[in-house]
């Protein structure tokens, strides 16, 4: 073997135990949760040797899902549930129609609106907080369905994935349709909105997650206990449970179940979607 091909395997192999070993660290701390929500109520989950040991049970899965007073796992996730799918559903369809707007529909004042919108992605969220939640109280809406969604219905991020996506279509279709007598309205529902399918699915994987995950808002707007989402109400067994690291680890992987599936089934999407917004 050449001293050039026994240099170019020494890389390959350096890379792969780079690659394999920068895995295992992020893998770890989630293996470690799975391992310690099937152990027994009052287990030791910190000590490595005791991790792998059994007895292995359900019982910390039943404490988390069993309905009482403090911990409401249940409604905890169809208040994630809903508020997810709505904000994924309208923000998707507002994103698409600002899109298709600002792609193909000239109008005075286009590059500054559109300045404007991307600026959204600079804003960070914490310094709009406190405006955000004067108005939502101003409007008596504190503590409802609506201040949990209506706040992140627009995501400036999903508008430029769309907008760089119905750019490049071809505008021969667009010209085509208008000459048949289709509005802007029929345009977009008959031929745009299929088109960019993939898109649209990748944009509303980002959004879901992002709404399943999120903490801050949530937590200022939510009062009563019946009205928390998954992030904000989790945290009540950490307290509860507090020398009990099994029950909350349990929780924490009930918590994960619907975004990582979410996640899995329609993955081939985000690639398919993200890489034709970057092909002309």
């Amino acid at each position: 073997m050449s001293p050039a091909r026994r240099r170019i395997n020494f890389v390959r192999i350096g890379a792969y135990v780079i690659g394999y070993g920068l895995s295992l660290i992020m893998i770890a701390p989630l293996l470690w949760m799975l391992i310690s929500a099937f152990k027994q109520p009052g287990s030791t989950v910190t000590i490595i040797g005791k991790l792998f040991s059994t007895p292995f049970s359900l019982d910390s899965f039943e404490k988390v899902l069993k309905p009482d007073g403090t911990a409401m796992m249940w409604r905890w996730t169809l208040n994630s549930v809903i508020v997810g799918v709505v904000q994924t559903a309208v923000t998707v369809v507002f994103a698409s129609w600002a899109a298709f707007a600002m792609s193909r529909i000239p109008f005075k004042g286009k590059t500054v609106l559109f300045a404007l919108i991307l600026t959204g992605m600079m804003v960070p969220v914490e310094s709009i907080v406190v405006p955000l939640f004067d108005m939502v109280t101003a409007l008596g809406w504190s503590n409802s369905y609506k201040a949990l969604i209506w706040p992140g219905m627009m995501l400036p991020l999903a508008f430029l994935i769309l907008k760089q996506f119905i750019d490049q279509l071809p505008g021969e279709l667009i010209e085509a349709a208008k000459i048949d007598g289709a509005g802007m309205f029929k345009i977009w529902w008959k031929m745009v909105w299929p088109l960019s399918r993939s898109s649209m699915a990748a944009v509303s994987i980002f959004i879901f997650i992002q709404s399943w995950n999120n903490l801050l808002w949530p937590m200022l707007i939510a009062q009563d206990n019946s009205m928390m989402t998954l992030p904000v109400g989790i945290p009540t067994f950490q307290s509860i449970f507090a020398t009990d690291l099994a029950v909350p680890m349990a929780s924490n992987v009930l918590a994960s179940l619907p975004a990582l599936l979410v996640f899995l089934l329609f993955q081939r999407h985000i690639i398919k979607g993200i890489s034709m917004t970057g092909i002309k």
